[in-house]
């Protein structure tokens, strides 16, 4: 089987990323995005993903604020996984998992059909808005899963139970699930010879 790795840089005026991707790696990841619970996050994904990833940030308007440097790491982390995947012949295409901490479980499915979307559903009704942690809110992981879900061209559906004030407990779980689901979805099935998609083709 052909290698799929790919390294993606990108430098704007306001960012200078670059990204080093291995899809059938072994978990191990080297992660500097200035964003320290951003790092921790992306180290999950990886190793729960089993995907070798490398990501530096060269350079990012950190003194206006994170916003930049967040969109822009998914942005460049999206593009890796669309170029590794290359044609995404042979993959099953479709994961799904669910991962727990404390009370919160987040479950996560996934479908990498070429029309990037995500949306996030809170399945209780007492959800309180957790709280900023290490200058990372919520919201940036909102749109962080979203830049990358377009980017690469996938499906991501996230429905958390019982998420709380405590942002580690809320999140830790979401970007376990999703390096499992897009684990299984990126995994080659023997049985399928060509695009999994009945169209024959999934730009």
């Amino acid at each position: 089987m052909k290698k799929r790795i790919a390294s993606f840089p990108r430098k704007t005026k306001e960012t200078d990323i670059v990204a080093r991707l291995n899809i059938d790696g072994k978990g191990k990841s080297r992660i500097n995005t200035g964003i320290g619970f951003l790092n921790h996050m992306l180290e999950l994904f990886a190793f729960w993903g089993h995907f070798d990833l490398y990501i530096l940030v060269k350079k990012g308007d950190y003194q206006i604020d994170i916003h930049h440097v967040n969109e822009d790491t998914a942005i460049v982390l999206g593009q890796a996984f669309k170029k590794a995947l290359g044609a995404k012949l042979g993959i099953r295409r479709l994961g799904d998992a669910s991962v727990p901490m404390e009370e919160v479980t987040a479950n996560v499915t996934v479908d990498i059909s070429g029309r990037g979307s995500c949306k996030l559903w809170i399945a209780n009704t007492g959800y309180e808005q957790p709280v900023t942690q290490e200058g990372y809110e919520f919201k940036y992981a909102e749109q962080f899963l979203d830049s990358f879900a377009k980017q690469m061209g996938v499906n991501i559906n996230i429905k958390l139970e019982n998420p709380n004030k405590d942002l580690h407990a809320t999140l830790e779980p979401v970007f376990k699930a999703l390096g499992k689901a897009l684990d299984e979805a990126t995994q080659i099935d023997p049985r399928r010879k060509g695009i999994p998609s009945t169209k024959g083709i999934i730009d």
